[in-house]
């Protein structure tokens, strides 16, 4: 990070503006105590306008090339790009020595990711990786029920990231050439792996079931991933563009309870209509009717879900560039682990057989 030379807020450069950028990280970053937004890559007209309608004290740069130009002038350069700037884009801004958030995943394979953590290390700048999805609220309930023994010994974790996209649509996430990261499971699937490893640990081995079901799709829209954690759990994840009927969000069945747990956060969806966690409305809960059930078949209680908490990601970020030493919010290697597993994935799928991480 380049030091202020004033007091103040540090300064967020954001490179694209997009649905991640203008939906996620910019509305997150302008909450943030601690934070400004201070500039946004976007050469597209009408992204420009709907930046100084939303963001009007944010200044528009054409490249990201001309942001990383004068490294002085930020503290903190985030990625929302498409997924294959995502490496070149982080190691041009950590080796201009700005402290960066990459949106998910941190790169297109395990081995670029590794590189930039070892460049962000060498560099002695934060790197981290926004992985929201681990402050859904569900997952903030179902963590909070494990690690405090609640349904005793979890032995399977089902998790689900399901869609009914029938057609897929325009743009480069149903593009065919593997150097665009598209496909379902390097999109929702990081979310499910991040989340299943974050609660579970490593894993041993991994069995996949990933295709091609869409008329006119060319990058996969389905996949199951069976994952055996070192803890002895199983983790069985499913994320897909085609299910017509979704299944639970989660079910985690312990020994001696089970929680199960329907419907989506509403955090996206509220940030997608313009809503903001600015204090003047309670954020991330949910409704009574999507609360989940904890128990057995002959006693559950219907049990309110845990507030969902995006802000907590980026004010982890602040606290992080506030006090040198202090771990971001995202360990970069958590994301290194992910993006093993989802390398695994494919090889499984390919060969039928389980396979180890790399």
């Amino acid at each position: 990070m380049n030091p202020q030379t004033t007091p103040g807020p540090f300064r967020v450069g954001l490179i694209g503006y997009g649905l991640a950028g203008s939906a996620f990280h910019a509305p997150l970053i302008a909450t943030t105590p601690g934070l400004r937004l201070d500039a946004v890559v976007t050469a597209n007209p009408d992204r420009r306008a709907q930046l100084a309608r939303e963001h009007p004290g944010a200044r528009a740069v054409d490249t990201p090339e001309q942001l990383l130009a004068d490294p002085d002038a930020l503290d903190l350069v985030v990625i929302a790009s498409p997924n294959r700037t995502h490496a070149p884009l982080a190691r041009a801004a950590l080796r201009a020595g700005l402290a960066t958030v990459v949106d998910k995943p941190l790169a297109g394979t395990a081995a670029q990711a590794l590189e930039l953590c070892r460049l962000a290390e060498e560099q002695g700048v934060l790197l981290s990786v926004f992985h929201n999805r681990r402050w859904d609220g569900d997952f903030l309930t179902a963590s909070r029920l494990v690690r405090g023994g609640a349904l005793g010994r979890v032995h399977r974790f089902e998790s689900r990231f399901e869609r009914f996209r029938p057609k897929p649509k325009p743009g480069w996430r149903e593009l065919a050439d593997p150097a665009e990261v598209g496909g379902t499971l390097y999109d929702l699937g990081s979310h499910l792996v991040d989340q299943a490893l974050t609660l579970f640990g490593p894993v041993e081995t991994v069995y996949a079931e990933i295709d091609v079901r869409r008329d006119g799709a060319v990058v996969d829209d389905d996949a199951f991933l069976a994952l055996t954690h070192t803890s002895g759990t199983r983790s069985h994840l499913w994320t897909s563009a085609i299910t017509p009927l979704i299944g639970p969000r989660l079910r985690v069945l312990g020994d001696t309870a089970g929680y199960v747990k329907s419907g989506m956060d509403p955090q996206e969806a509220d940030l997608r209509a313009g809503l903001r966690p600015d204090g003047t409305r309670p954020w991330g809960t949910d409704q009574p009717a999507h609360y989940g059930t904890l128990g057995t078949d002959e006693s559950a209680i219907r049990l309110p879900t845990n507030p969902g908490d995006y802000p907590a990601f980026y004010a982890g970020i602040a606290a992080a560039l506030a006090t040198p030493g202090t771990p971001p919010p995202v360990d970069p290697r958590d994301a290194v682990a992910a993006l093993a597993v989802l390398e695994a994935a494919r090889t499984s799928a390919a060969t039928g057989t389980a396979v180890r991480p790399g």
